[in-house]
């Protein structure tokens, strides 16, 4: 796979996507091992418009040689580097019927082991046992984000809306978007297709209009080595597909 222009296009704009990743058997395998996992752990999130799983490649580890396939391990190591490892995943379940939508906004926390006082490492939050923390912009500019779509996604039902290159303008407070400047683009993607983006990029999802289910698996990806004694909370090797 030529895989250049998608790296340039992330550079440049902040997202690309790169359409028949999965195959269907893969997408079938990875919905089976969604639809028979335990759920009534702190990490899973339900509601009317929406189904969640938090750390997810550890809650459903059956998913681990499916979704890091040899088509997605090379486009990691192509477009990000060798050195890339998961620290985050989470799974989106954006049911037909949802009303669910999410206004502009930057991915601005990364998710570690514990809450301790670091320098430049702030505000924090936690959530159902999980830390988050805002760290210096260097490491958010350093993680990369890929999106597996396990249904076709449109502007009818959820698709990101983006500002295309408002990645490279650091933290980009929402309300301070000037529409008559930027521009806005629907990252429509095909089931079994992913976007990259990354987490500095203004970003926003819809309501669903044409009664179109949504599921997304979310997972970032750094080479970054925290400060003690902070650890990614989800750190994982790519290659080995194992928990380090």
């Amino acid at each position: 796979m030529e895989l250049s222009k998608y790296k340039t296009d992330v550079d440049d704009n902040g997202f690309t996507v790169i359409e028949n990743i999965y195959n269907d058997a893969e997408i079938a395998g990875i919905v089976s091992a969604i639809e028979n996992t335990d759920t009534s752990g702190e990490t899973f999130r339900k509601s009317a418009d929406l189904f969640a799983i938090r750390q997810f490649l550890k809650e459903v580890p059956t998913v681990l040689p499916l979704v890091l396939n040899d088509t997605l391990k090379e486009i990691i190591t192509s477009i990000f580097g060798e050195d890339y490892f998961i620290v985050k995943s989470i799974y989106f379940d954006k049911p037909g019927a949802s009303n669910w939508f999410v206004a502009y906004h930057q991915d601005l926390t990364i998710s570690v082991d514990r809450k301790v006082p670091v320098e430049n490492f702030g505000p924090w939050t936690v959530k159902q046992n999980q830390f988050a923390v805002q760290p210096p912009l260097q490491v958010l500019q350093n993680i990369f984000t890929i999106r597996i779509h396990l249904d076709a996604t449109d502007e009818n039902n959820g698709a990101l809306r983006v500002v295309p290159q408002s990645h490279r303008k650091g933290i980009y407070r929402p309300e301070t978007i000037n529409w008559d400047v930027e521009t806005e683009a629907s990252c429509n993607v095909g089931r079994g297709g992913i976007m990259i983006m990354k987490p500095l990029l203004l970003h926003s999802s819809g309501r669903t209009t044409n009664n179109n289910r949504r599921r997304v698996l979310h997972i970032e990806f750094s080479n970054a080595v925290l400060p003690q004694p902070l650890q990614w909370a989800e750190k994982m090797d790519v290659a080995v597909t194992t928990y380090l």
